[in-house]
């Protein structure tokens, strides 16, 4: 006989909703400090994974592509990230992290308080735990379109 889980689905989803309040709270706060609205912060941390197109980041962030433009024009005006031509297809434009955009992205995280608090009372064994257990549930997780 298999025995019933501790914790059932509706608890982890109750318990990460408030865990993701918690973290968008301190990101939020993080990102005004350095004058940016979150959309602005989220997209620059999406980026620090690499270059991506405009309409694959606004994919990313769930938001519609002008939308994602005017967040792309605003950064760039303040030189955190800049536009380029994809060589294989010059039509298709590519946003890239300049290196003040990864300063503000580090100084956002490095600001993230409560986040950071959290995280440092975990020990090594706890992190590791964490990391996979995240990285299963949603890097794993077929696309949603």
């Amino acid at each position: 006989m298999t025995e019933a889980p501790r914790v059932d689905t509706a608890q982890l989803l109750e318990l990460l909703s408030v865990s993701l309040g918690v973290y968008y709270g301190d990101f939020t706060v993080a990102a005004a400090s350095e004058n940016l609205t979150a959309s602005q912060g989220r997209a620059l941390t999406v980026l620090r994974r690499g270059p991506a197109a405009m309409r694959a980041l606004a994919g990313t962030m769930t938001c519609d592509a002008s939308n994602m433009t005017g967040i792309v024009d605003r950064l760039e005006k303040r030189g955190l990230v800049r536009r380029e031509a994809d060589p294989a297809d010059r039509r298709v434009k590519n946003v890239i992290l300049t290196a003040e955009g990864e300063r503000v992205t580090d100084a956002i995280r490095a600001k993230m308080h409560l986040t950071q608090e959290g995280l440092a009372g975990l020990g090594p064994e706890d992190r590791d735990t964490l990391y996979t257990l995240l990285e299963r549930v949603f890097l794993t997780a077929p696309a949603t379109t």
